[in-house]
Order: C-alpha cells, then sequence, then structure tokens
C-alpha cells in the first residue's frame, strides 16, 4: 500500500470522499466543496454587480424623467401655446376646424369653437368664415350653443359670411351646426345629415335572473331609478324618454329648417335620421355646392389665403402625450424583460 505524501495531494476542488484517508485512519480536514463554493460565490457577486448597474441606470432614468417634466413646465409657464394661428398681413379666409366628438370635454367643444369663431370674426383681416368639418356629431346641447353663437356674430358682423365645408362626414350634431352657415358644401362622397336623436342602454334583468343575482335599489323620489338597466322595462317610462327625444328631434328639425329655409328639397326622408352622400345632399338642398375648403376660399369667397383660428393641444400637450407613450412603452419592456429573467 502506497504512503501518503505530498506527491499525490488533491486539488482544491476534489471532494473530500474521493481523498485516501490518513495513517491515523482519518480524512484530511480539508473546507468542504471548496471550489464549487468559490464559483457560486463568483455567479453572486457577478449578479450583484449586475443588479447594481441596473439600479444605477434606472436612478439616472427617472432622475432624466423628473426634470424632463420640470423642463416642459416651464416651458409651458413661459410659452402658453394653445391656440393655432398662422401668422398673417393682410387680408384672409378664417379657418376653423371641427373634427371628432362634439362634446365639452373634447376638442370640439362649444368653448373651443366658440371661442376660434369670436377670433375669426374680430379679426379685421379676416373677410370670410370657413368652418372644415368632419364628425359625426355628438351633444345636441353643444352644438346648439355654436348654432346659437354663428346666428349672432353673423347679426353683429354682416359682411362676413360663414360657410361649412363638409370633408368625409358631417352628420347629426356636425350638420345641427353646418346649418347655421350661409352655405354648405361638400365632397360628392361625403356623408351628410342623419338629422335625428338616438338614446340606447342595455337591460340585464334576464341575465341577473340566470346568475343569481338580487337588484337591491333604494330611491326617494318616485322615478329616480329612471330607465334602470337592471330593472324591468317600465311602459310609462319608455314613453316619457321617446317623448323626451321627440322634443329633441324637433328642436333640430326646426334649426335646419332656420338655417336652410326653402333651398331643402320637400321629401319627408330628410328628418328621419338617413345619411346621404354629398351627391344626394345636393339634390336634397342639405348642401350648396360640391368642393373643399380650398376651393371655396378661392372661388367662392375669392381670397386664396387660409388663415387656422382653430383651437388645439398646445405643444406641451403634446410633447407630454409623446413622451408618455415613449415612457409607457419603456417601462412595458422593462417589465417584460423583468419577467424574462425571473422565468
Amino acid at each position: 500500500m502506497s504512503e501518503w505524501n505530498s506527491d499525490n495531494k488533491p486539488e482544491w476542488g476534489d471532494a473530500p470522499e474521493q481523498l485516501p484517508p490518513s495513517r491515523s485512519g482519518k480524512k484530511p480536514n480539508l473546507p468542504p466543496q471548496t471550489g464549487r463554493d468559490w464559483k457560486l460565490i463568483e455567479k453572486l457577486v457577478l449578479s450583484l454587480q449586475s443588479e447594481q448597474r441596473k439600479s444605477r441606470r434606472w436612478g439616472i432614468f427617472f432622475k432624466f424623467l423628473t426634470f424632463g417634466y420640470l423642463f416642459l413646465i416651464l416651458f409651458l409657464f413661459k410659452f402658453p401655446l394653445g391656440d393655432s394661428l398662422d401668422a398673417t398681413t393682410g387680408q384672409h379666409t378664417a379657418l376653423i376646424e371641427i373634427n371628432g366628438v362634439i362634446a365639452a370635454d373634447e376638442l370640439a367643444s362649444a368653448d373651443n369653437i366658440v371661442e376660434s369663431l369670436r377670433n375669426a370674426f374680430e379679426d379685421e383681416g379676416s373677410v370670410a368664415v370657413v368652418l372644415r368639418i368632419n364628425s359625426g356629431g355628438g351633444s345636441p346641447v353643444q352644438s346648439g350653443y355654436v348654432y346659437d353663437e354663428i346666428e349672432r356674430l353673423r347679426g353683429e358682423y354682416p359682411n362676413k359670411k360663414v360657410y361649412a365645408v363638409i370633408s368625409d362626414i358631417g352628420a347629426s350634431g356636425a350638420y345641427y351646426i353646418a346649418a347655421a352657415a350661409d352655405e354648405i358644401y361638400a365632397d360628392k362622397a361625403s356623408l351628410v345629415g342623419s338629422i335625428g336623436v338616438v338614446a340606447g342602454g342595455f337591460g340585464f334583468t334576464e341575465m341577473m335572473e340566470k346568475v343569481g343575482v338580487d337588484r337591491r335599489l333604494y330611491t326617494a323620489g318616485e322615478n329616480k331609478a329612471f330607465l334602470d338597466p337592471f330593472s324591468p322595462e317600465d311602459g310609462d317610462e319608455v314613453a316619457f324618454w321617446q317623448d323626451v327625444l321627440e322634443t329633441t328631434h324637433q328642436q333640430f328639425i326646426e334649426k335646419v329648417r332656420e338655417g336652410r329655409g326653402d333651398r331643402l328639397a320637400d321629401d319627408e326622408r330628410l328628418f328621419s335620421g338617413l345619411i346621404w352622400t354629398g351627391e344626394q345632399a345636393l339634390e336634397l338642398g342639405l348642401v350648396d355646392g360640391l368642393g373643399s375648403a380650398s376651393h371655396v376660399a378661392r372661388q367662392v369667397v375669392g381670397e386664396e389665403e387660409l388663415v387656422d383660428y382653430s383651437r388645439r393641444k398646445s405643444p406641451f400637450q403634446n410633447i407630454v402625450d409623446q413622451f408618455g407613450v415613449s415612457v409607457g412603452g419603456a417601462l412595458a419592456n422593462r417589465v417584460m424583460e423583468a419577467r424574462y429573467e425571473l422565468r
């Protein structure tokens, strides 16, 4: 049997149970699993360094984010731009865009449109006002406000005409506004009309019965739960609501008749809620001609230069919106990255 000596001394990575016994019969007293422990420690240190680097990067990112927001806020206070008004000298045709849903909390709200109208009429350089409309409608109240303001301004500035130009669509509340103009134009393929009122909802009573849910509603007032979608439909409530819709519809019809006068064709379908192409609308007297805003400015008004008086999002709002999208995308990517790392 060969004796244990320094020539066959084990490496640090050898397992103790593989070593030959000493002369005393006992295994040498060496650190257990020493090589593997060093590899594990090395991995832990590298992992800790990687996490620290990531933490520093995110710290820097959020500092830049904070400074960026502060800079944008200071920019907003220094340059409070909320309107889009082209610089101009001399005479021009004023342009006001009416896009999207007509509602109090939208860009096409009565407040924004009315402010643009007043600026356009008050400007001595504007010879006429063109409303470029691309909207499927919205609130009858907001549309009514704009209609009334156009009538008032036309009376105050009798030498300035108002022209409504429908692009893709001018329906419902959008046509309500257009009817206040001196003349209405559209493209041959535009969608025009939809002179009607609509309200809708859902009924969930049968679903609740199937699911086994009891409706518990407590009110003070005989009609406080009017048209509650979780209660059976009541005929008297439906009749009352239909009367409200008919009244609103009649108000709409009166305004269109007031604005369009005898140009409207004698067709009972005009006020049925149907929508027409620009060509059909011309035959029915809903529009006066076919053409774009540029065509109207050049051929009808006689002043080709268009100056935009529309209310728009400020540069600050646009930057914040875009910045929010970018930050949201970066954070989403970071979350996906973390999820991937944890898998």
